[in-house]
């Protein structure tokens, strides 16, 4: 079980390093975070974009001039020969540069060079408790909108799958709603029955513990649930959060950062290999705590080969 990104990191290094293939690498920041995870042992890099541009800034973040440039001014197709990397077995991570995300995630989803596998792509999110306590994972509050039935059950089914990489044989997944209570004018309440009652007939994700709908309340409090008179196996003890919408889970992150000083990363998954797909308004610590939960995620599924 992990507790914090020092755990993450040194577990990760054990696998040796990930190739990461970044697309549109002319961008400082996110440069400045491969150099941070090659210096750190986690990974090397393949650079895709626009030679002329990423050279100089090379030196600038104290990168190896060494490092691999495949020289691709355009965007589109800078996407495309990044992906292709990975699709390829030439790299084991793929990384978001100074592109457009819809163009980003077009790449991934291309027919002949993507990482399909099928099922919705989703993110997937670690915080790190200040007080000590297990990583908590969300999704998703960064790909999906309104995920309905069917993508919440990929989504569940792509963090249960990413959370046995990580070491959590029977994750502990609450299916959020804002109350135990199944009413047909709440739909996150109607999905999170369906969802439960495949995963109690053994037709859904068997090895794990599934809750839903529970309430946040009961998800992290025992005495929420006595109070209630509700029976649970994982209040207090959820590994897993799944929000019914991407404004719930991106408020309740944003609270956990800014307020609580919750630590944090996020990875892409649905893909056949993790992807890093980081944002601008990220601190340099969640780019590099990203990069570390992908290239773990990475390593456990090349010795598990998965990928």
């Amino acid at each position: 079980m992990l507790h914090n990104y020092e755990e993450i990191i040194t577990k990760a290094k054990e696998f040796g390093q990930v190739v990461i293939s970044v697309a549109a690498a002319q961008d400082k920041e996110v440069l400045e975070a491969i150099k941070d995870a090659m210096s750190m042992g986690l990974a090397k890099a393949i650079l895709v974009g626009d030679a002329e541009i990423i050279r100089p800034l090379l030196a600038e973040v104290g990168l190896p001039a060494d490092t691999p440039i495949v020289h691709e001014p355009d965007l589109k197709l800078a996407a495309l020969t990044a992906t292709s990397l990975v699709s390829k077995g030439e790299a084991q991570v793929l990384m978001k540069g100074l592109v457009n995300s819809g163009i980003f995630l077009k790449s991934v989803l291309d027919s002949e060079v993507g990482l399909r596998t099928g099922r919705t792509l989703c993110h997937f999110a670690a915080f790190e408790d200040p007080n000590g306590k297990k990583l908590q994972y969300h999704s998703d509050g960064g790909m999906n909108i309104l995920p309905n039935l069917e993508a919440k059950e990929d989504i569940i089914t792509s963090c249960i799958m990413a959370l046995h990489t990580l070491g959590i044989k029977q994750p502990k997944v609450a299916i959020l709603a804002a109350n135990e209570l199944v009413n047909p004018k709440m739909p996150a309440t109607m999905d999170a029955k369906v969802l439960v009652d495949k995963h109690v007939a053994g037709e859904f994700c068997p090895e794990s513990i599934i809750e839903g709908p529970i309430s946040m309340d009961v998800a992290l409090n025992p005495e929420a649930a006595k109070h209630k008179g509700l029976t649970s196996k994982i209040t207090g003890d959820v590994d897993l959060f799944i929000f019914p919408t991407i404004e719930a889970a991106n408020i309740v992150s944003k609270a956990l950062i800014f307020y609580a000083k919750f630590k944090n990363s996020g990875v892409i998954l649905g893909a056949t290999h993790p992807i890093v797909m980081v944002s601008r308004a990220d601190s340099s610590e969640a780019k590099l705590h990203s990069i570390a939960l992908a290239c773990l995620l990475a390593g456990g599924a090349l010795k598990n080969k998965e990928i």
